[in-house]
């Protein structure tokens, strides 16, 4: 009897999104307890951030090798196998007694959700291509903001600190999994599988001048999130001298949280409007943050500038992304888009990863933990302005064209399908100042 159900598209597209949040929030619950780690391990900073950084090394592997399977597979097994995974490594994380252990389980987290990231992107493109693009761009980042916020609660005020909120997203892999089985295949299978595991960077030409111009932009937000995610835990701590597990997590759910505000409010402006929004408030709130903490005496205008400039940053943080996703997304045809949507995926845990390890060893050998999160913010500074250069210079690429779409009308009621697959004439470019957007 069960073998008949099958979920709808709006339930498929509802379950492909609850697996991104849940993978991203099991990526940043971590982030709390770090603290409680090194408080009872007694490691040092430099420790922390090489964790951190083994785990997106571990993403980038597997993208660089699975990104593309799914292409070829489907969409479902990835995200089978992906799901195991993370079972697996929530039940590491949930029995860690040593650095060694964690160090296991941020490996596995991250082949796993390296496997399903791009599958997942592209799972969601398939079902819905406006929606998804909006998805891709919005439910990392929720789920970044969400994962930090609810770990940093559960450790504080629940018992079990270091076990139960990998308990509690070990069953919700689990329940998602079990959703799994219900949900059809969006992506018609193709050999090819093995060959496309060879690790290369083989974009679509239409994609390659989008995604020359997106990359800048996803690295350098990603990076400032890096910073948040390796190196806020111990800055909150000095600033309200307190070791409550809510404030270490409270830096990086500000910035996600922000940044997925500023992807709904921002998502049907153009990209250009967008980049001189997003830039603007991004150097603004690093240097809001980089002046309160460089104040030092961790007072409440300290610890409320730091916050403040935080969710300022974090605008920047969501409108960048947004636009990266924006660009490359419409270009892009179905059998290409994990592998593409992969790519970028690369581009943004190089981003979180070797600035963050790099902040580490300047925390242990360099200036200290202030000096070196004021060298990390300028750097980000930089490398945003350096972003918003080449998307102002990149003139028309700011506004790839949209798939046009029409309203056709069948036996289950009208709905809109692109025109090469409608059948129809193609409908009028959309005008520019829609941001590319056909209506």
């Amino acid at each position: 009897m069960s073998s008949r159900i099958r979920l709808g598209p709006k339930a498929s597209f509802a379950l492909l999104v609850s697996i991104v949040l849940t993978l991203l929030a099991a990526s940043t619950a971590p982030t709390p307890l770090y603290a409680v780690y090194q408080r009872e391990w007694g490691f040092s900073p430099i420790t922390t951030t090489v964790v951190f950084g083994a785990y997106a090394l571990a993403v980038l592997v597997a993208l660089l090798v699975f990104g593309r399977v799914s292409d070829h597979i489907g969409r479902r097994p990835m995200l089978f196998a992906a799901l195991a995974g993370q079972v697996v490594a929530m039940a590491v994380f949930s029995t860690a007694d040593s650095v060694g252990a964690l160090l296991i389980a941020r490996v596995i987290q991250g082949l796993a959700t390296g496997t399903a990231v791009g599958a997942i992107g592209a799972g969601m493109l398939d079902l819905d291509r406006v929606r998804g693009a909006l998805a891709n761009s919005f439910a990392p980042v929720l789920g970044t903001s969400l994962g930090a916020l609810l770990s940093g609660l559960v450790v504080q005020y629940l018992s079990w600190p270091t076990h139960l909120i990998y308990l509690g997203l070990l069953t919700a892999f689990a329940l998602e999994a079990l959703g799994l089985t219900l949900m059809p295949e969006t992506v018609t299978t193709k050999p090819g599988a093995l060959a496309s595991m060879k690790p290369e960077i083989k974009l679509p030409r239409a994609a390659r001048g989008p995604v020359a111009v997106a990359a800048p932009v996803i690295f350098a937000v990603w990076a400032l999130a890096g910073f948040y995610g390796a190196l806020a835990p111990g800055l909150t701590g000095t600033l309200v001298h307190s070791h409550n597990a809510v404030y270490g997590g409270l830096g990086l759910s500000t910035l996600a949280g922000a940044g997925a505000v500023a992807v709904l409010l921002l998502r049907k402006a153009a990209a250009r409007t967008v980049m001189l929004i997003g830039v603007p408030a991004l150097v603004a709130g690093i240097v809001v943050t980089l002046v309160s903490i460089g104040s030092g005496a961790g007072g409440a205008a300290s610890v409320t500038g730091f916050f403040v400039g935080t969710a300022v940053a974090g605008i920047g943080f969501g409108a960048g992304f947004l636009v990266g996703i924006r660009l490359v997304v419409p270009v892009v045809e179905a059998h290409e888009r994990a592998g593409v949507l992969s790519l970028l995926y690369v581009v943004t845990y190089l981003g979180m990863g070797i600035p963050a390890v790099i902040g580490g060893v300047l925390v242990v050998h360099g200036g200290g933990l202030i000096d070196t999160a004021r060298e990390y913010g300028i750097a980000v500074i930089v490398l945003a302005l350096l972003a918003l250069t080449g998307l102002l210079l990149s003139g028309r690429r700011l506004q790839p064209a949209v798939t046009p779409r029409v309203v056709v009308a069948d036996s289950s009621g009208p709905h809109v399908q692109n025109v090469a697959e409608a059948g129809a004439s193609p409908a009028p470019a959309a005008s520019p100042r829609s941001g590319g957007e056909a209506t």
